[in-house]
């Protein structure tokens, strides 16, 4: 988790109902969010590791309640699945819900999901069996479709895309 994406999401944090937080792709590379969530709170991830309370794929968790809150911070340009973990994170949300994400838009450089190595042959990126490609924000707004109220943040300084979404309260 760099400083923008932290940041972010702390400026976000406090717009939403109490209750229930669930992370989806939680794995603690190099800093957790979860310090600004006071509720009870679950995080997930597709290894065990540090922070994970649970080990299960964003894209078919089903968490024990509606989850007031989903946060997916990081995880989407690292997998072919990011759409069905947008789509699994509306169905679990209890209605007023909010998504927080956080993710590499245009311009950000290719990094492991797995804090490997990169490396570069012949001007390309090679990410040992790794899946990478960046947000763009007609992809992210298409991956949303089914929330009622979308904010997109394009931060081009750090190459970020964020949103902020919520599910209807019907």
């Amino acid at each position: 988790m760099h400083a923008a994406a932290f940041a972010f999401v702390e400026s976000v944090a406090h717009d939403r109902p109490p209750g229930l937080v669930v992370e989806l792709g939680g794995f603690n590379i190099n800093g957790s969010i979860r310090k600004l969530f006071t509720e009870p709170y679950i995080s997930t991830d597709v290894r065990p590791g540090r922070g994970v309370d649970v080990v299960a794929d964003g894209a078919t968790y089903v968490p024990p309640s509606p989850p007031a809150c989903v946060v997916c911070c990081e995880v989407l340009e690292h997998t072919a699945q990011a759409e069905a973990i947008c789509r699994n994170a509306y169905r679990m949300l209890q209605a007023g819900g909010v998504f927080i994400v956080t993710a590499a838009g245009v311009g950000r450089a290719p990094h492991s999901a797995t804090d490997a190595p990169v490396t570069m042959i012949d001007g390309m990126v090679i990410l040992d069996r790794e899946y990478y490609a960046t947000v763009t924000e007609g992809v992210l707004r298409q991956w949303l479709d089914d929330f009622a109220d979308v904010r997109v943040v394009v931060n081009p300084i750090a190459c970020d895309i964020y949103a902020v979404a919520r599910k209807a309260t019907v």
